[in-house]
């Protein structure tokens, strides 16, 4: 799990950085500046977890992938709804708004991904299904 919150840093950081450009630099609606920003993170995040996070060797990246989108796309959702949350119905400034939310889809994204894009890593390592090797 420890490898898995050093690369939600790295995506945070990916995530913000975007986020503020688009938002503060280019004047970009600030929930699409947030979803583009998530994109970005969620797919730098599945490279570096599918290597070095759960060192998973198997050949169906592009399966993976997809899955890993997938459940990063309810991420989104979750995300941007939390966010609108908390800074349309709280009043909690934007930024920190989007730190708790990224904070409460965090549980959702590691779950998710331990149980179904990495089968195999992770919470359920060394755990088989088959008797196949992928």
């Amino acid at each position: 799990m420890l490898k898995f919150c050093m690369t939600g840093m790295t995506g945070l950081v990916i995530d913000f950085s975007i986020t503020y450009l688009l938002k503060e630099d280019l004047s970009v609606n600030p929930y699409l500046s947030n979803a583009m920003g998530f994109v970005a993170a969620a797919t730098s995040n599945f490279y570096i977890n599918k290597k070095w996070t759960f060192k998973d060797k198997s050949s169906k990246m592009l399966h993976q992938y997809l899955l890993f989108v997938s459940i990063s796309a309810i991420g989104l959702l979750l995300n941007t709804a939390f966010l609108y949350l908390f800074f349309q119905y709280m009043a909690i400034s934007f930024y920190i708004s989007k730190v708790l939310s990224v904070i409460v889809v965090f549980a959702w994204n590691f779950t998710a991904n331990s149980l179904f894009t990495f089968k195999y890593g992770g919470i359920r390592s060394g755990y088989r299904t088959s008797s196949h090797n992928d």
